[in-house]
């Protein structure tokens, strides 16, 4: 296959008269294998290409994309492009594509993914439904492994093949007002357990029995690490160097400042082999370790390659999630807070105040109050409204970490003072 990406590659510099080009081939193999009530109700099994092509005339861009690697497909490709981009109106922005860079060597995706067979699937959901039968609920989920293979192509010089394989699983459980869901990725299958997910999915279930309706207020909070994800996605969303300098997020002459809580840090890593990390982005620009915040202080921050050429700093983005943790366990965060709740997972978050980072959302999956250092009870959701990077000054502990996605390790986390500001009725 990397062959005949790079074959592409050759045809594209012959046909291309534009002053500048980017070519991108992707190349999919991805099942799916749906189940709901409690039997598998769809499976797809296939593969995808797509070849996108950007080329520039001076600072005029254009592209297109196609789904062949025949010559008369690809012609066509590079004829579109350049006829858009000669139709286009200059880009003040536009940044030449990459020259060469030297890239980390690949490692090959792990052997138990990209060998992962559709009766592998089936095994796991089939443990799943009898699970659900047994206790007269209904699951439902999905399974998927992807594998995903890259080849990246500029005038400038830049040249890079990728490859990446994950594997992913989610199931909900539902009987009467009770429902709940887990789900996670992995990069090794043979790191994955379904008999652990389905304990963690009956440990959410067994929880939620008669759920009681609790006020709404300041509470502490131990947030699990899948609602720890969900959080995070919204605070990376903002977490732009240029939105900083133009004064439409928080982080405006934050840099190098102590702006998070003080054991509140957050990397990207290319060096921990179980967690999903490119060799280069969409741009050409290679990935490597790279520190966001530390010990609460502001490093680096996402930088497009426009920006940062006005910044004279190396563009960056964030390509996954690792988050230190510590080694307090869930009993201890009972003990320590006292009183609060448990949180499963988060849902349904918007901005309140971009500029302040304030956020909204609902909690999901089950919340627990606890009390005098155990689990007293299940509750009903919880709406909340929280300034994410000063709730990060409020954590008094952190879990070991954790994978919850192929690209992210987080720990669980109590965070006191949490702001309910409404309650549910389910």
């Amino acid at each position: 296959m990397r062959d005949e990406l790079k074959k592409t590659g050759e045809i594209i510099q012959k046909l291309c008269k534009a002053d500048d080009f980017t070519l991108i081939v992707s190349h999919n193999q991805d099942i799916h294998t749906r189940f709901a009530q409690n039997g598998i109700t769809q499976h797809i099994d296939g593969k995808n290409l797509q070849i996108q092509l950007e080329v520039a005339f001076d600072n005029k861009t254009g592209s297109a994309s196609v789904n062949q690697l025949d010559e008369d497909s690809l012609k066509n490709l590079v004829e579109k492009a350049e006829h858009i981009a000669l139709l286009n109106k200059p880009d003040p922005e536009y940044v030449p594509s990459e020259k060469a860079h030297p890239l980390r060597d690949l490692i090959k995706p792990s052997a138990a993914t990209l060998e992962l067979q559709v009766e592998q699937l089936v095994d796991g959901i089939e443990k799943c439904i009898k699970n659900a039968q047994a206790k007269e609920a209904r699951a439902s989920g999905i399974s998927e492994r992807s594998i995903v293979k890259k080849y990246m192509l500029t005038k400038n010089g830049f040249e890079g093949y990728d490859e990446n394989a994950s594997f992913a699983h989610s199931m909900t459980i539902k009987k009467e007002g009770i429902e709940t869901k887990v789900s996670g990725s992995v990069t090794d299958y043979a790191q994955f357990s379904m008999e652990q997910m389905i304990e963690q999915l009956n440990n959410q279930f067994d929880s939620l029995k008669e759920p009681q309706t609790m006020e709404k207020g300041k509470l502490a909070v131990i947030m699990r690490p899948q609602a720890v994800v969900q959080w995070l996605y919204y605070l990376i969303w903002t977490f732009q160097m240029r939105e900083a300098d133009e004064g439409t997020n928080p982080y405006t002459d934050q840099m190098g400042k102590q702006f998070f809580g003080e054991n509140f840090s957050l990397r990207s890593v290319v060096s921990n082999p179980k967690i999903s990390a490119p060799l280069f982005n969409n741009n050409g620009i290679p990935t490597k370790d790279i520190t966001w915040i530390e010990n609460g202080i502001i490093k680096n921050m996402q930088a497009d390659r426009y920006y940062a050429r006005q910044k004279e700093i190396e563009p960056a983005s964030i390509f996954n999630i690792y988050i230190e943790g510590g080694n307090t366990s869930e009993e201890e965060m009972l003990q320590k807070a006292g009183r609060g709740v448990i949180l499963n997972n988060l849902w349904y978050i918007r901005p309140i105040d971009m500029k302040k980072g304030e956020w909204t959302g609902l909690t999901r999956d089950g919340v627990l109050y606890f009390e005098n250092g155990k689990i007293q009870h299940a509750v009903t959701n919880f709406r909340w409204n929280e300034i994410l990077h000063d709730a990060t000054k409020r954590i008094l502990a952190l879990g070991p970490m954790e994978q919850v996605e192929h690209n992210a390790f987080v720990p669980s986390m109590l965070i006191d003072n949490f702001n309910f500001v409404d309650v549910t009725t389910f």
